[in-house]
């Protein structure tokens, strides 16, 4: 194995991204969070561990043993869980891939990146902080924005309110897409053919 800690098999990290609490449990800031309980869902595994600051658990996916997080942290400092966890289990930037919400993606669209800047996302700031890298690998899930002149719109309210039902249909079908995405990325090793079929 050339990647990762072999007595703890961990050889990549995914990173679903959220606020814990029943509060923000439907919210769209938690797009992360509900991808990876889907996932943890059709593997009929919980992810019930709690360590890194994260609840979480070991799952094969896309050929490799893979540590399915999501950070309690509350999303401002997410990266003090991905980052705990990566240097735990000697995972290096490229092998942490991130599932999160984009406000500049309309609702319901996906994009794959291999790496960026934080785009405004407090989330992936503090994950970039804490990796010191921004070459980490990465599943935008588009929620849309409130529409309005910059400053007249609030987006903190935006990402931490409840979609509405014609957004969560779009929503549901592209959690198994983001999974798709990772799957893929996790399988390949790198995002290019990902992005060719999901972007």
């Amino acid at each position: 194995m050339l990647f990762g800690n072999k007595s703890s098999g961990a050889e990549w990290i995914l990173a679903g991204l959220g606020n814990p609490g029943e509060k923000y449990a439907k919210t769209r800031h938690n797009m992360g969070f509900l991808t990876v309980d889907l996932l943890a869902e059709k593997q009929g595994v919980k992810l019930n561990k709690v360590k890194f600051k994260s609840a979480y658990n070991i799952l094969h996916f896309g050929g490799a043993r893979v540590l399915v997080m999501k950070p309690q942290t509350f999303m401002n400092l997410s990266g003090e869980a991905v980052g705990e966890a990566a240097r735990f289990y000697k995972i290096p930037p490229e092998r942490v891939l991130v599932i999160y919400d984009d406000v500049s993606l309309p609702v319901g669209k996906l994009r794959v990146r291999p790496s960026g800047s934080a785009g405004g996302h407090n989330g992936i700031k503090s994950i970039i902080a804490h990796l010191g890298t921004e070459q980490f690998p990465r599943v935008k899930i588009g929620v849309g924005d409130p529409g309005g002149a910059p400053g007249e719109r609030d987006m903190i309210d935006w990402v931490i309110g409840v979609p509405s039902q014609g957004e969560r249909k779009a929503l549901v079908e592209v959690f198994d897409r983001a999974i798709g995405a990772a799957e893929c990325i996790i399988g390949q090793g790198d995002c290019q053919k990902a992005m060719n079929l999901y972007n």
